[in-house]
């Protein structure tokens, strides 16, 4: 009867489970959370392709950022940081001009946030000569 006990694996897998199971959901919120940050990252490079590109035709600084809250509806435009150098006022032919945007991105899965930091401020910029 003893033995019978001591070799009885009923509650084997339930113990394998408890200790993979941490280790999946992290897996599994870490490639969530890599998604996120990645496609956000991806709209802002973008954006500010999009937006050095029309700078360098001639456009105004308030019209680039118009371009740059208009070219998103997937991120909220309050909380972007756009940044354009130089200004519309000081840009010459064949000059560089520069743009560069920030958006904070809020981590939702516990120990991803304490990993990388929350939020995490993707970046985009891109620079062009002026024509």
């Amino acid at each position: 009867m003893i033995n019978k006990i001591f070799k009885s694996e009923k509650g084997q897998a339930l113990v394998e489970l408890a200790f993979i199971l941490p280790i999946l959901l992290m897996i599994v919120f870490g490639i969530t959370e890599f998604g996120r940050v990645f496609g956000t990252q991806l709209i802002l490079a973008n954006s500010a392709r999009d937006a050095t590109r029309y700078a360098s035709v001639g456009a105004t600084d308030l019209e680039i950022i118009n371009r740059i809250e208009g070219s998103s509806t997937v991120l909220d435009s309050t909380k972007l940081n756009i940044s354009i150098s130089p200004s519309d006022t000081s840009r010459v032919r064949g000059e560089a001009v520069t743009v560069k945007i920030q958006y904070p991105v809020d981590i939702y899965a516990p120990v991803i946030s304490n990993i990388i930091g929350d939020p995490f401020i993707a970046k985009g910029e891109a620079i062009m000569r002026m024509e």
